[in-house]
């Protein structure tokens, strides 16, 4: 598989090298965790000599005596060199009986600098604080953005890229199946298994139907603003029912699970947090097209999913923003500075510009304000409000 390097994950780890935390990489599945722990230690090796490193694959059989967490103790332990600056790195650590344990006491002793990846099973973003108590750092890891796209697949045409990487997605995987329906099907798989591995088993669901029922619901409505109780309402039917409660405690599992990323909404007059009627995004598209295909497909709230996963991976904080009946799609926040973005298909027609530029224009501050949409055109402005083309903007490094 052709590999290519993700250098603004490897800063990132190599920014925390030194720290006493525990790095511990999290995504969905088949992201990539175990190829980038592969490449931050070349880069580790290659910084210097006097760095001990131990490796540590428990999903391989050279590794299988150290399922037990006493013998993986052991084995680092011994391992241990006084003279050098010790760097671990487990991955799938789960597969260790009682390596909580182990990890907790490595990090009490203060000898190793620990780096850790896992099954989503047990290395969810709740439970990292229960498991580690409080002492984590987590790198969220995404699947390829378009720019990681075009190094992937180097192309003169910008705009045929693009149109390739929606529907292609960055699950970097599916590139080496030769036909889309095969490239689909390993997509489901993916899928399929965050379900039932991620989820049915760790939170021990009795209903998978309505699991899986609620996947294609938050699928076919990416960019919508979802309600828990209309969730519940929409699949309750004559021969099937069920609740809000049971809804909500599954849509928080999936993102729990890196399926799915929510987005509060904020009220942008009142500068607060509002807690109903969140946004749903998939981590990827691809899994949309895998699942239940090109129905229904609003290329609108699909670019919005591709800004809303384009944002956390720039290290934005990221809500959709109120303004009393109006919407702005997202309010960006980093090092203090907000920015207001809508995002559109097509703003070729007057009046859907006019839609879009509105909420905007209602906002009174003087943070910027941009419209992401599909111009094809370089970057122009209307009224103080930036216009950047969705492939050119996603293929940038800028904020």
């Amino acid at each position: 598989m052709k590999l290519i390097e993700r250098n603004s994950y490897l800063q990132q780890l190599t920014d925390v090298m030194n720290t006493p935390d525990i790095k511990v990489i999290t995504g969905v599945r088949r992201s990539g965790k175990s190829k980038l722990m592969d490449a931050f230690i070349s880069c580790v090796q290659k910084q210097s000599a006097q760095y001990n490193i131990i490796r540590i694959k428990l999903n391989l059989k050279e590794f299988e005596a150290l399922k037990n967490g006493d013998a993986l103790y052991e084995y680092i332990s011994s391992r241990y060199d006084p003279e050098k600056e010790n760097y671990l790195f487990v991955d799938e650590v789960q597969l260790c009986d009682g390596f909580e344990a182990v990890i907790n006491s490595l990090y009490e002793e203060e000898r190793f600098n620990i780096f850790l990846t896992g099954s989503n099973a047990f290395l969810l973003s709740s439970d990292l604080a229960t498991l580690f108590g409080g002492r984590v750092f987590e790198i969220s890891l995404y699947p390829f953005s378009f720019a990681e796209y075009l190094l992937y697949y180097p192309q003169n045409d910008l705009d045929a890229a693009f149109d390739d990487y929606v529907s292609a997605g960055g699950m970097a995987g599916s590139y080496l199946y030769k036909n889309s329906s095969d490239a689909k099907k390993y997509l489901a798989g993916i899928v399929r298994t965050t379900i039932t591995k991620d989820i049915v088993t760790k939170f021990k669901i009795e209903n998978e139907d309505l699991l899986n029922m609620i996947v294609d619901f938050l699928m076919d409505n990416v960019g919508s603003k979802t309600s828990i109780r209309n969730v519940a309402n929409k699949l309750t039917s004559n021969t099937y029912r069920t609740n809000d409660k049971t809804c909500g405690a599954y849509i928080d599992y999936l993102c729990r699970s890196f399926l799915f990323y929510p987005f509060k909404r904020y009220d942008v007059k009142g500068k607060r947090y509002l807690e109903s009627d969140k946004k749903y995004y998939l981590a990827d598209l691809s899994f949309r097209y895998a699942i239940i295909g090109t129905k229904h497909a609003d290329y609108g709230h699909l670019y919005e999913n591709l800004v809303a996963i384009e944002l956390l991976r720039r290290g934005f904080e990221v809500y959709v923003g109120q303004l009393g009946d109006k919407e702005v799609d997202f309010v960006a926040i980093k090092d203090g500075m907000k920015t207001y973005i809508q995002v559109s298909d097509d703003i070729s027609r007057e009046e859907t510009l006019k839609r879009e530029v509105s909420p905007l224009l209602s906002i009174k501050d003087a943070y910027p304000k941009m419209i992401i949409a599909r111009t094809k055109h370089p970057e122009s402005q209307v009224e103080g409000i930036r216009i950047v083309d969705i492939a050119r903007w996603l293929s940038s490094q800028n904020d």
